[in-house]
């Protein structure tokens, strides 16, 4: 396999796995929100998720939205289309690392930053 097609493959992998974290964010945000493996995940109270219930389902609808255009790059093989979700996932992972919660930075920043890397070299 040629470095080109290598690079190419790499990227593919990378920009799945973040489409697939963000289906899983999705699902925990939207449906396990109030479920103990969402209160685990988030670490919070009952009282705390059940509050808030209707903001995790929308932050999962937008999540979803990520995912989608993910999947819809990966579909057309638009290098511009990754680029720019790959760059939103970036953003969010940054913002919510530094606004929220630290490891958001690096388990929702990190690979879309990998996987935009990734596109860039290919």
């Amino acid at each position: 396999m040629k470095k080109e097609e290598t690079l190419h493959t790499l990227a593919t992998i990378l920009i799945l796995l973040v489409a697939l974290e963000h289906v899983w964010i999705l699902i925990l945000e939207m449906f396990l929100w109030t479920k103990p493996l969402g209160l685990k995940a988030f670490g919070q109270s009952r009282q705390a998720a059940e509050s808030s219930r209707v903001l995790a389902a929308n932050q999962g609808l937008y999540n979803g939205f990520l995912a989608a255009g993910l999947f819809w790059s990966l579909s057309t093989g638009d290098r511009s289309v990754q680029l720019f979700f790959l760059s939103c996932v970036l953003v969010a992972g940054i913002y919510g690392g530094l606004t929220a919660k630290r490891t958001i930075l690096y388990v929702q920043g990190l690979p879309a930053l990998l996987a935009l890397l990734a596109v860039l070299a290919s």
